[in-house]
This record gives C-alpha cells, sequence and structure tokens, in this order.
C-alpha cells in the first residue's frame, strides 16, 4: 500500500488532503485490527498442501516469476550494477533472490497478500529483506483509513510494525478485492468450491479403491420355513465373511458366493454412471483457470484452448507471469525508496523470456522500421532509457 508516498505529500504541502471516504472506511476507530473475512490458513492447507492441481499452479506461477530477470534503470540509464540489485541478490542469510521472490509471490498468490519486512537501513538501504506470512499478519487501521500498524502473531505472542515512522518496515503488496479496504483477494479464495469439489473426488476414489470389492447394495435373506431374520451365529458369520473376503483392495474383483436363501440387490450408482472422472477433471479446469495457468501445461484434459505447448506457455508468461512480476517489483522499488531516496524503477527483462523471443523480435523490427520516430521514442517504447550524450 502506498500509504508513504501520500503521507509526505501532505507533510510539505500547507493544506492537509486526504480520502473523504478514510474516516467511513475506519468507523471502527483507531487501534482496532481489521480481520480477514476468510480463513487463510484453512484455504492454504486445502487449497495448496492438499490439493496437487492448486500446488502446481502455485509453484509454477511462483518459480516461473522468481527465476524472471529483473531490470534496474532511471530515466538516464541502466544499471548493470546497482545498491538495489545487490539486496536483492542477497536478501538475508538464509535466503537468495530466487527463494525470497519465490516465498512473496506464493504467498501473494495463496492469500492475496504479500508483506515485505525491511530490517535496519537508517539512512540508507536496508540490510536484510524478509518476507512474513500473510496468516500471521493483521493489519491495524488509523481513523484516516490508513495502516498506523501491522500486528504479526504467532500463537499469544504479538509483535507490532509501527508505520507512522518516517521510514516504513513493512510493504504491503495486495490483489485487488472489490468488498475489502484494507486486504486482496486471492485466486485461492475465488477457486475455494473447485478445490473443495476435487479434494472430495479424490477421497470419493481413495475409498472406492479400498473398498472396491465390497459389493454396494444389500443382501437379502429368504428362510427356506418361512423365517426372514438370521440368527445371531449366522450374522456374525456372514460380517466375519464380508470382512475377511469381500473388503479391501486385496479383495477386488473376488467373486461372492451366497448360499442358504441369501440374495445380492445391487444399489446405487457406479462411478461410470456418475461420470465421476469428468466431475474431477471439470473441478481442475476451474482451478487452473483461476490461477491463470492453462491447463494444458498442468496435464489437465480436456478441450485444448491453445494450438499448442508452446502457445500455451507463451499465454502464460504474457497474461500470468509478467503482470506479476511486474506489479510486485515496481511495489518493492517504491518501497526501498524511502529509505534512500534514490528513485529507481525495477521491472521484468521480457529480452530474457525464451517464450516470449517471437514477440519481442516482432516488437524490436516493427519499431526499429519506423521512420517517423526519433531514437529516444524508439528506446522509450522498447523500455530503455534515453541514449547518453556523446554516445
Amino acid at each position: 500500500m502506498k500509504f508513504k508516498l501520500f503521507r509526505r505529500a501532505a507533510e510539505r504541502l500547507p493544506e492537509t488532503k486526504a480520502s473523504a471516504t478514510g474516516p467511513v472506511i475506519a468507523w471502527a476507530g483507531a487501534g482496532r485490527a481489521a480481520w480477514t473475512p476468510r480463513d487463510t490458513s484453512s484455504l492454504i492447507r486445502s487449497g495448496f498442501n492438499g490439493n496437487p492441481v492448486g500446488f502446481r499452479a502455485v509453484k509454477l506461477i511462483a518459480e516461473s516469476a522468481a527465476a524472471l530477470p529483473l531490470i534496474c534503470q532511471d530515466d538516464e540509464r541502466r544499471y548493470e550494477a546497482h545498491p538495489v540489485l545487490e539486496l536483492l541478490k542477497r536478501p538475508n542469510p538464509a535466503q537468495g533472490r530466487a527463494e525470497l521472490l519465490e516465498a512473496l509471490y506464493g504467498q501473494l498468490l495463496l492469500s492475496g497478500n504479500g508483506y515485505l519486512e525491511a530490517v535496519g537501513g537508517e539512512g540508507g538501504l536496508p540490510f536484510e529483506l524478509h518476507v512474513l506470512r500473510s496468516d500471521r499478519m493483521r493489519l491495524v487501521p488509523g481513523a484516516d483509513g490508513w495502516p498506523v500498524a501491522y500486528d504479526y502473531m504467532v500463537g499469544a505472542r504479538k509483535h507490532r510494525f509501527d508505520m507512522t515512522g518516517a521510514v516504513p518496515p513493512i510493504c504491503h503488496i495486495k490483489n485487488f478485492h472489490p468488498q475489502d479496504d484494507h486486504y486482496g483477494l486471492s485466486a485461492m479464495q475465488a477457486a475455494a468450491t473447485a478445490i473443495d469439489v476435487h479434494n472430495s473426488a479424490s477421497r470419493w476414489s481413495k475409498a472406492l479403491l479400498d473398498n472396491a470389492a465390497r459389493p454396494s447394495g444389500a443382501i437379502v435373506y429368504h428362510g427356506g420355513d418361512g423365517q426372514s431374520t438370521l440368527s445371531e451365529e449366522q450374522y456374525a458369520r456372514l460380517q466375519d465373511e464380508m470382512l475377511s473376503y469381500h473388503q479391501g483392495a486385496a479383495n477386488a474383483g473376488r467373486p461372492m458366493l451366497l448360499e442358504g436363501g441369501l440374495d445380492w440387490k445391487p444399489m446405487g450408482f457406479s462411478p461410470s454412471d456418475m461420470e465421476f472422472q469428468k466431475t474431477k477433471e471439470a473441478a481442475a479446469r476451474e482451478i487452473a483457470t483461476a490461477f491463470g495457468v492453462p491447463p494444458m501445461l498442468l496435464g489437465i484434459p480436456g478441450e485444448a484452448t491453445y494450438a499448442n505447448y508452446q502457445e500455451a506457455n507463451r499465454a502464460f508468461y504474457r497474461l500470468t507471469v509478467v503482470p506479476l512480476v511486474a506489479k510486485v517489483a515496481g511495489a518493492v522499488a517504491e518501497f526501498l525508496t524511502h529509505f534512500d531516496g534514490g528513485a529507481v524503477a525495477l521491472r521484468p527483462d521480457l529480452d530474457q523470456v525464451p517464450a516470449l523471443a517471437a514477440e519481442r523480435d516482432t516488437q524490436w523490427k516493427r519499431i526499429s522500421e519506423a521512420d517517423f520516430l526519433t531514437e529516444d521514442e524508439k528506446r522509450a517504447l522498447l523500455g530503455l532509457p534515453r541514449r547518453p550524450e556523446g554516445r
């Protein structure tokens, strides 16, 4: 959240400017924590830890985004070496650049919120950067609606990050949420129903395998002497035989031998009657769609939206990975400018993405052949800084 930029602007100008809806947003009063509307921990357990489609979709996006090279530049030049790049290269003793960014992207995908903590850095860039778990973070709004603090809670212990100082210690990156002023909406929340369907289908399949030879029906007894009930000894024997010879995967396909007036009456629907597998595949496609991953890349069968794997991979980078990296990199760059005042921009280096090579070649050719554009205009369209004077 870009609250510090507005606060500094208010300090410079003689008049105070603020959103008219700020006091309405913070109607609960200062110091009250705004709680997330969904249980993030439960969603992560069911949609990431316990669902292969959600797990692979998040891993695929986070790893692809973390591997994307970043460009550090300003209006004058592109930096090969810069303190910001050095900080991201080794953000803390336990993580490198890829691990930190993968964790940040993962938190944003799973909960809709990403929290980056800056450690130290009075008068300069932070010494370290750490990604904080979003399910442990709570935002505390002030009277004007902007965050005055963040509470990081682990069990009964709580640490408060004060956001009213000269330099904010927390960078909060969030997805768009139309019904929440402080927290973002995650793809996991949007796909919650599809995840439940997919998990239920998997549990059903597991139970079906474990009880593959257990008949889904009823055993009816017709006594020869007109009796319709079994004796206790006969009932116990029948139960033992069912448990020993007709339950479990090891007994799959074993025929049942009925005697003494017993008759088998099938009941219920078979998995083929319910088209169970199609339901599971449809739920998997919905999960992939919510995360922005073409189902083809996850090995999900179904209708082919893209002509081939290469086209699906290009759409995945263009529509999902690149926008995510551009958003996070821009937020991190702006957050770091509060520490040393150096205004630099971080953005993904699209020239280093093999999936987008054909598009970039076409763009370079089209712009280079535009004779009505000046060299600086061409460089600006390609995302390059102006050529230094004398070169």
